[in-house]
């Protein structure tokens, strides 16, 4: 497994492998890989000839007071997950690589990133397209894999691609899930062991909405409140946000016709969870 440091070094192996005729994947992360990041993985290395999995813990896409800092850092044990997966490369630039004096371009898509996620963290989807625009022009695989527990995430990404024409198919994989249904993120480690035990509720209240829905309601403020009741039953959970959305828009959805997505974001002290649920009305006929 080769791991790559440099962007002019990223480029050049990625040519090689097409002159050749090699299909590359690619898959990437911040590291702190878990059982969610495998799936990635594993479809990759079933759909092309070659797997790359960047790790980069990308700076632009925090705030002056998030995370980056204490971000889980595991590089060794990224390198052996990713060498028991049969990843081919490792794509792991230092900032200054990704960011060299003088970087000044930002990328924005500016409809999908107003709302949720865009609204609660200021600038965070900038950061995500213009790495991801980097990532994808460096790499340029054939078929990129993004996670749905990122449902906003990964629909900025399809939008992004398809606007700038950036290399590859971009695919989104269903979110991995623990027993108790808490979506696989590399923030969970963050959580205490009573707020671990707490955490399932954002899942329990994107069931209970799906649930209505599919038993004939369609008002989205009605389902709304319906999760809302959920969330309140762990006192130590804040929520953050909870809607009802068209899945291609991500605006609230007034009444509900065929799809929605169940968008969710709680908060467990100092931690902050998403999670997300499609759901697609049967019509009779």
């Amino acid at each position: 497994m080769k791991i790559i440091r440099t962007t002019s070094a990223m480029a050049d192996w990625s040519r090689r492998l097409h002159r050749e005729g090699v299909t590359i994947g690619f898959v990437p992360t911040m590291g702190a890989l878990h059982e969610g990041h495998r799936a990635l993985i594993r479809a990759a290395r079933l759909a092309c000839d070659a797997v790359v999995v960047s790790i980069f813990v990308n700076p632009t896409q925090f705030g002056p007071t998030e995370d980056l800092a204490k971000y889980p850092r595991q590089l060794r044990l990224d390198r052996a997950l990713c060498a028991k997966e049969g990843v081919d490369a490792i794509f792991a630039p230092p900032v200054d690589a990704m960011y060299p004096a003088g970087f000044q371009t930002i990328v924005s898509v500016p409809s999908l990133a107003r709302l949720w996620e865009g609204e609660a963290r200021p600038h965070h989807f900038q950061g995500v397209a213009t790495v991801v625009t980097k990532l994808l022009s460096l790499v340029h695989p054939d078929i990129s894999w993004f996670g749905q527990k990122d449902f906003q995430q990964a629909a900025l990404v399809r939008q992004l691609a398809k606007d700038l024409n950036l290399p590859g198919i971009v695919r989104v994989h269903p979110t991995v899930r623990e027993d108790d249904g808490l979506a696989l993120s590399s923030r969970n480690v963050y959580l205490s062991a009573e707020q671990r035990d707490a955490a399932p509720v954002l899942y329990h209240a994107l069931q209970a909405g799906a649930a209505a829905i599919r038993d004939g309601e369609r008002r989205g403020a009605v389902v709304q409140r319906i999760m809302t009741r959920v969330i309140k039953t762990e006192r130590s959970v804040t929520p953050e946000y909870l809607a009802v959305c068209d899945p291609s828009t991500l605006e609230p959805l007034p009444t509900i016709q065929r799809h929605a997505i169940l968008l969710g974001a709680i908060r467990l002290g100092t931690v902050r969870l998403l999670d997300n649920m499609p759901v697609a009305i049967r019509h009779k006929s």
